[in-house]
């Protein structure tokens, strides 16, 4: 089986960024999964379904990556899936605080999962799902910060 490491995020929709976290992962652990958590309390302009879509398409090739969907806490879903590790990307140093009060909550939680901090690559530092739909949303062109694919959905969307 090796490492299991899950990449939990919203995804909505996959970044360049995100795409750098897994690719890097993925060299470092046996299976990444990246899991997407259903949380209705979000707005998310992609259906769960459609981000899947978006993730598999834009990661097609990478061999020891699978996605999947969620509800309910990590630790929980990460022992489901015997993952060994959490990975948490980090652009800037403002995100530390938030991802390590996470990472302690889900410490506390399950001793036995880890939480790694993978910092993205320079050229991502500013790129956000957030952003990105922003952009996009007032017609301005977000090719090559998103995959081709994902840039092309969000063109339909908008």
């Amino acid at each position: 089986m090796g490492k299991i490491a899950i990449y939990p995020g919203s995804f909505d929709p996959i970044t360049n960024g995100h795409v750098d976290i897994i690719e890097r992962a993925q060299k470092l652990f046996d299976n990444v999964i990246v899991s997407i958590l259903h949380n209705p309390a979000k707005n998310a302009l992609f259906t769960v379904e459609e981000r899947i879509d978006l993730i598999e398409t834009s990661l097609k090739g990478m061999k020891n990556v699978t996605v999947q969907s969620f509800n309910g806490l990590l630790v929980d879903f990460a022992e489901q899936v015997n993952a060994d590790v959490i990975i948490r990307g980090m652009r800037a140093v403002s995100d530390f605080d938030n991802e390590f009060h996470m990472a302690m909550m889900n410490r506390r939680l399950n001793r036995k999962i880890q939480t790694v901090f993978l910092m993205t690559g320079m050229r991502w530092v500013f790129t956000s799902s957030s952003g990105i739909k922003e952009v996009a949303a007032f017609g301005g062109s977000v090719e090559g910060i998103v995959p081709p694919y994902v840039e092309q959905k969000l063109k339909e969307k908008y």
